[in-house]
């Protein structure tokens, strides 16, 4: 199997899960943040969407330019989720299209002339592409929790999700 092809397993199954996090935020409380030092609720959810265009900068460029970054403004559970529902669709194709050759190859990310660092694809879409989803996704299942909102589960039932709903999912 084709390193895409293994990734693209493992992208749709976070994926779905991720999905249901981002529909249980609620918007009403964007602004709320665990600790002064916290990302806000809204942020924290609109980050964990635009981490999905991440596949397409990593496998179709061979750097991301954070000095013209600008988060997007969202203010709906519809409007993060057509976003994320979106990003998710390039990164598909994006996948689809990808060689193994092209996961050896290195890749940047970088400030203007600064770079913040360089490595295989391949430890990029591990690492940054997956890895970095499933953490901020966590965090934004403790805000969750902190709010009274039920977390859904994500790799066994969480404390609020039905059992048969999951066991379905899977």
């Amino acid at each position: 199997m084709s390193i895409a092809k293994e990734f693209l397993k493992e992208l749709n199954l976070e994926a779905q899960v991720t999905r249901s996090y981002l529909a249980a935020v609620p918007f009403e409380k964007k602004a709320f943040k665990p600790a002064e030092q916290s990302e806000t609720l809204g942020r924290l959810a609109i980050h964990v969407a635009e981490i999905m265009a991440w596949w397409t900068e990593c496998l179709e460029n061979d750097k991301l330019d954070f000095i013209h970054f600008e988060p997007k403004e969202i203010n709906t559970t519809e409007e993060l989720l057509a976003y994320f529902d979106g990003l998710l669709e390039g990164a598909k194709r994006s996948l689809a299209a990808a060689t193994d050759e092209e996961f050896n190859k290195e890749w940047s990310m970088t400030y203007g002339d600064e770079i913040l660092f360089t490595l295989p694809k391949k430890q990029v879409a591990r690492v940054f592409c997956l890895n970095h989803l499933i953490h901020h996704r966590a965090q934004l299942g403790v805000y969750l929790r902190m709010l009274g909102v039920p977390v859904p589960a994500s790799y066994g039932p969480s404390a609020d999700d039905d059992k048969v709903r999951l066991i379905e999912r899977y």
